[in-house]
């Protein structure tokens, strides 16, 4: 089996975030990989994976960074596939602002879709819904995922309605 998704991160402190995405991905049943490459300190071999990754079969990006966060960035600079940013707040951020707006404030010609802070599991959703437009199986597998979603809401509303409270008008 090969990987579809690449999964990357500026360092392995990023993980427990980053891990989301992975599990998402796991849970629909899309081959990924996963490693870590900083933009600063390994710049050749992000160019080099950013560069090569369509030629392996993959197909979606998913590139988290904190602090400065230029890895998604300069990921999509070298790739023609699409990239999803993951904001990662990291002990040195300022608050997560510096990381949303180094991956979202993308010059014309280098897009990167940007997810919440934190957000690694939509942007697993994300790459689950730009690989469901070709793939039969993915797409099933992604609307069971949504119907679930709706199915917890409506539980989540029944329980929320049992809730007393002396002043409560239904």
């Amino acid at each position: 089996m090969k990987p579809i998704v690449s999964i990357i991160m500026g360092s392995t402190s990023d993980m427990p975030v980053m891990e989301q995405a992975a599990k998402f991905l796991d849970e629909m049943e899309v081959p990924f990989e996963l490693n870590a490459l900083s933009a600063h300190r390994t710049p050749e071999r992000v160019m080099e994976f950013s560069g090569e990754a369509h030629r392996r079969g993959i197909k979606v990006i998913i590139a988290g960074a904190g602090g400065a966060a230029h890895l998604p960035g300069v990921i999509a600079a070298g790739t023609i596939l699409p990239v999803i940013g993951v904001p990662v707040r990291s002990s040195l951020s300022l608050d997560g602002w510096d990381s949303i707006l180094s991956i979202l404030q993308m010059p014309s010609g280098i897009p990167v879709a940007t997810v919440a802070l934190d957000g690694a599991k939509n942007a697993a959703i994300l790459a689950t819904q730009i690989l469901a437009q070709s793939d039969e199986q993915i797409r099933e597998r992604l609307i069971r995922f949504k119907k679930e979603l709706k199915t917890k809401v409506i539980k989540a509303n029944e329980e929320l309605g049992k809730a007393a409270f002396r002043h409560r008008v239904k």
